[in-house]
């Protein structure tokens, strides 16, 4: 299979931060050793990018308190490594082209719950900005770095 034939896959992704500006991640339920990602996910048909964005953190996440703080300028990208080419989302992309959102977690951490109708995650926790680039895959590590700036930008 030509990766370079596939498309890149739509998506969204949001960080979302705690009081104390630490970011929420989850331990993927499909890649169970210890790395972890933000809520992201897939846009609809039709759906515009914030739809997607609260839909997918519902989805994931059962996140429903949250306060969009900023949307991030441009778009994210990462492709697959050659292993999981035709493997993930069926075989129809080589990786996503994802339009990121910064948001407040304004809730009671009771709200979250990860045993949702599909469940994407098995774990989660709060961590420092700088954390994050170490417990992702690494096929995402550039993407996170250069969002951790936006995300540095923004808290400081």
């Amino acid at each position: 299979m030509n990766k370079q034939r596939l498309p890149m896959r739509i998506g969204v992704g949001v960080i979302i931060l705690n009081k104390n500006n630490e970011i929420f991640v989850g331990k993927r339920k499909d890649n169970p050793i210890d790395k972890w990602q933000m809520p992201q996910g897939g846009v609809d048909n039709g759906e515009s990018y914030l739809l997607a964005m609260r839909r997918e953190l519902l989805e994931e996440t059962s996140i429903k308190s949250i306060k969009v703080v900023k949307e991030i300028e441009g778009f994210f990208e990462y492709e697959l490594p050659n292993n999981l080419i035709g493997i993930i989302w069926k075989g129809k992309y080589r990786g996503q082209k994802q339009k990121w959102f910064i948001a407040k977690f304004i809730g009671n951490e009771k709200e979250i719950n990860l045993k949702t109708k599909v469940p994407e995650f098995i774990e989660w926790k709060w961590i420092l900005p700088d954390e994050l680039p170490n417990v992702i895959v690494d096929f995402k590590r550039n993407m996170y770095l250069k969002l951790l700036k936006d995300i540095k930008k923004f808290i400081n």
